[in-house]
């Protein structure tokens, strides 16, 4: 079997029979980072404080959400820390639903929670995107960015080869 090599310093060389290329490319790469500590009992989600407006070029452009959650976990008895990466107000993915759970009554922090995500927004409008937090017993405290903790959020457009 013949080896195939890409040198990268004097441009592509050889076959590539199984590659799959597509022709995306980044349009802009924005980030934010937030260490307000946010806490609540309530099981109906409210924002953790992370949140970052993109504008994309395209409606054929998709954004890449990289987010990384500090501080996350239980205060107090049995709960757990559940978190969504929203778009504006919308739903688009549940990352964590069991942050901090023990089964016990303890303090539970478990760090960080992440989520990289694929979004398809299908605007060219200015487009918000922000994390949520909810305490699944209704009555317990859940917190993030505990102690100051640094959470981030990365939005990257994805432009479509044209």
């Amino acid at each position: 079997m013949a080896q195939t090599f890409l040198n990268l310093a004097q441009g592509v060389t050889g076959t590539l029979p199984n590659a799959n290329f597509s022709g995306d490319k980044i349009g802009q790469v924005l980030n934010t980072i937030n260490n307000t500590e946010a806490a609540s009992s309530s099981s109906t989600f409210a924002t953790t404080g992370l949140n970052l407006n993109i504008t994309p070029t395209a409606t054929s452009s998709k954004v890449l959400v990289v987010v990384t959650q500090a501080g996350v976990g239980k205060n107090s008895s049995n709960t757990k820390c559940q978190l969504k990466l929203q778009r504006g107000t919308t739903d688009i993915h549940q990352f964590d639903s069991d942050a901090g759970y023990n089964a016990g009554t303890a303090s539970n922090y478990v760090g960080s929670s992440s989520v990289c995500y694929l979004d398809s927004p299908n605007t060219t409008s200015q487009t918000n995107y922000r994390t949520v937090f909810a305490s699944s017993a209704n009555s317990s405290n859940v917190s993030v960015n505990t102690n100051s903790s640094d959470s981030t959020i990365t939005l990257m457009e994805i432009l479509a080869w044209l």
